[in-house]
């Protein structure tokens, strides 16, 4: 046990939760009505560290109160769930239900249920808190997930747990490498013999892209990697630090989403090593050589070259792909040039010859663009 972790105390939960953006908003539309914070938020306000949204279980009408928040962007009366904006946070809102499993890994059926059986439906522990927003803000906590948080454990609730939703052992990989728990030794067990085949393709496509978007994520694959799930192997975590490097640098950080480019690079995929292998074994000798291999290629595939070794991409992304000609394809026209095939190769000749530095100016433009239109 850390000594943060040792310190980990209840009682903060009192000073904390009227930091959290639209909180007060929320307890205020209550009006008595018996509502609780739950889940990842509650963990967090345990560790001190910022949770970017809110889930709350209400034993009511979720509708309503969502009606009641205004900037209502999803209500889903079917699962008894609505999502609002309050005040900038992402504020999820679900009646206190229990779940059942028709088979491993289906979809879950849900009926209205108290708050107790609510929290024993969750994955983890640590995640089957709650803290009251009607009154004073006390944590509620059943299955001892701040004895695990203090002890630094990930522990299930149930032996069930990962039959009834294996996707439950990706969100594992997250938890333990974000906030450094160590996997409690009977869930490790259980662990290994979580069976992703009874999901749907999409359902752990989704966790995946949790995972590349989560803090820590090269350390999150490599777990994944030892436990053998997903598909995901040992390499993961270096390609995901090589992407992570590339998009630090100022030139790129905003080429490319940093999860998309890390989920992109998560698993082995043959087309995308191809496309790194080509474009760092590219040597050019012009600029207008470089941009012709880097023209259109997606962001995701340039800064994979770049994390490849392209080390040509840099000028590309800098300043190559800015470069645009002071004449288009009207002036060729109006030159004379008829419409077709031979505008874009006039136009095309002329900014190779820009990117090079051997033109400046619309006018030497028109002169190349025009000498290669007509040969």
């Amino acid at each position: 046990m850390s000594p943060e972790r040792a310190t980990i105390d209840p009682a903060v939960i009192g000073e904390r939760l009227p930091n959290l953006a639209g909180i007060e908003t929320l307890r205020a539309a209550l009006s008595g009505e018996e509502a609780y914070l739950v889940g990842g938020a509650v963990r967090d306000l345990l560790l001190g560290v910022d949770h970017p949204d809110l889930d709350v279980v209400v034993v009511g009408d979720v509708a309503a109160l969502a009606t009641k928040l205004g900037a209502v962007a999803r209500i889903h009366e079917r699962f008894a769930t609505a999502t609002v904006d309050l005040e900038g946070t992402r504020v999820d809102l679900a009646t206190a239900r229990s779940e059942t499993y028709a088979r491993p890994g289906a979809l879950p059926e849900i009926e209205p249920a108290p708050l107790e059986r609510d929290l024993a439906r969750r994955d983890f522990t640590v995640n089957a808190m709650a803290v009251s927003l009607a009154g004073e803000p006390e944590v509620i906590d059943p299955h001892a997930g701040v004895t695990d948080l203090r002890a630094g454990l990930l522990r299930v609730l149930h032996p069930a747990s990962f039959v009834d939703d294996p996707t439950r052992a990706l969100r594992a990989a997250r938890y333990v490498a974000r906030f450094g728990l160590e996997l409690e030794p009977q869930t490790a067990d259980l662990l290994q013999r979580a069976d992703l085949g009874t999901v749907s393709h999409d359902r752990i496509e989704a966790e995946l892209r949790r995972t590349a978007a989560a803090p820590q994520a090269a350390t999150a694959f490599g777990f994944l990697a030892l436990w053998k799930l997903a598909g995901v192997d040992s390499g993961a975590p270096g390609r995901i630090k090589s992407i992570e490097a590339v998009l630090a640098e100022p030139a790129w950080e905003h080429i490319s989403e940093p999860g998309e480019a890390i989920y992109a690079v998560a698993r082995p995929d043959p087309e995308l090593e191809a496309v790194a292998l080509r474009l760092s074994s590219a040597h050019p000798e012009r600029p207008s050589e470089a941009v012709a291999l880097a023209r259109g290629r997606s962001p995701i595939e340039l800064v994979i070259g770049r994390a490849a070794g392209a080390v040509w991409l840099d000028d590309f992304v800098r300043e190559w792909r800015h470069v645009r000609l002071e004449i288009d394809g009207a002036d060729l026209i109006e030159a004379g040039v008829e419409q077709g095939p031979a505008v874009g190769s006039g136009l095309a000749a002329a900014l190779d010859a820009k990117l090079d530095g051997e033109i400046d100016g619309p006018e030497a433009e028109l002169r190349i663009a025009l000498a290669a239109a007509s040969s």
